[in-house]
């Protein structure tokens, strides 16, 4: 996610400059041929190839507002996970008690009951994740040729690349037991397995008595959202945004790309004989603003990709785990992840 006020230009470049690569010796192609090969009779009335660009204007609008419609919906559900993550530590520490227990424990077994459900629950943050930024066949790094190869690079330099991702590569041991660890990360699906060992442990605890048949169903309760959430976040990562929406707009912003100099440039020739040499800029720019509309609602519509327009999944996990050490009243609070070069992830 982009956490700076603006995006250079710079950036931007960085981001779309070598599309100029072919832009650039297109739109130079009619003009060319109309001085030194006299093509004057293959240019098409700047009519039609207006009335194309209005309506492909509109076709990647929608896609855009789509493709953003993705992408704050998998804000909001890490939001929710983040609401719930907050109750969890809350009900955990305030439900697990003695109150209702016919054999009371001593306080370290309760605190390392508590510490055992909430560091378990880290462990399920990080592993969501983790599972989330495993690429799927329509992502940009999964594709062959260029794209894939520029995806990847883009990646390395503005997405996880940023990071030495430690944390869900080598840290989930730290938040499960050891067996746990060894039986649960062998699951295809380790964040479901993770919740439905809470569900185990609560079970154990209501056989223990340390908490009672109502506080069982709202803990139960809050893992069952968990679950949505989860469920949620896979539909998104899972379910690609439907390729002929996606796709077609590409085609049709090829389509007018490939006619737009044969119309501008005979509309330029009407300046004079110097004319026809600024069709060459202009129809440059135009070009790359259609792209550069492609382009950001291509890059927008998986949110879960490890690129610079995703969900800031680490920071948001890296907050709850603040919050909950917190609530466990640990003194090794390990630092928010900060930003860099203007992006957090």
């Amino acid at each position: 996610m982009i956490v700076t006020k603006n995006i250079t230009l710079g950036r931007v470049m960085q981001f779309s400059a070598h599309h100029f690569t072919w832009l650039i010796p297109w739109m130079l192609t009619p003009v060319l041929l109309h001085e030194y090969a006299n093509f004057e009779w293959f240019y098409i009335p700047w009519l039609p190839i207006s009335l194309i660009g209005t309506a492909v204007a509109f076709y990647v609008g929608f896609k855009n507002n789509s493709s953003y419609d993705r992408m704050w919906e998998a804000r909001k559900i890490w939001g929710a996970i983040i609401n719930s993550s907050r109750s969890w530590g809350m009900y955990v520490r305030s439900f697990v008690t003695n109150q209702f227990a016919d054999e009371p424990v001593d306080e370290h077994h309760l605190r390392t009951t508590w510490k055992r459900l909430i560091y378990r629950h880290i462990g399920w943050l990080y592993a969501l994740r983790s599972q989330l930024l495993m690429a799927t066949e329509w992502e940009h790094t999964s594709q062959k040729g260029l794209v894939g190869k520029y995806a990847k690079r883009y990646q390395r330099k503005f997405g996880t690349g940023l990071i030495d991702d430690d944390v869900t590569k080598d840290e989930l041991k730290n938040f499960l037991p050891a067996e746990e660890y060894e039986r649960l990360i062998n699951y295809q699906n380790t964040a479901t397995q993770i919740i439905d060992q809470q569900a185990q442990d609560l079970k154990a605890l209501r056989e223990q008595g340390l908490i009672e048949d109502f506080r069982h169903m709202e803990l139960q309760a809050l893992l069952k959202d968990f679950y949505d959430h989860q469920g949620k976040c896979e539909r998104i990562k899972k379910f690609p945004m439907p390729r002929q929406y996606a796709n077609m707009s590409f085609i049709f912003i090829a389509i007018f790309i490939f006619l737009l100099p044969f119309g501008m440039v005979s509309e330029f020739s009407k300046l004079g004989a110097w004319g026809i040499w600024l069709s060459i800029p202009f129809n440059v720019i135009v070009g790359w603003i259609f792209v550069m509309m492609e382009l950001v609602g291509d890059y927008s519509e998986n949110p879960f990709e490890g690129l610079v327009n995703d969900i800031p999944m680490l920071s948001l996990c890296r907050v709850i785990e603040i919050d909950l050490k917190e609530m466990l009243g640990e003194e090794n609070i390990p630092e928010a992840i900060k930003s860099k070069n203007g992006i957090l992830l």
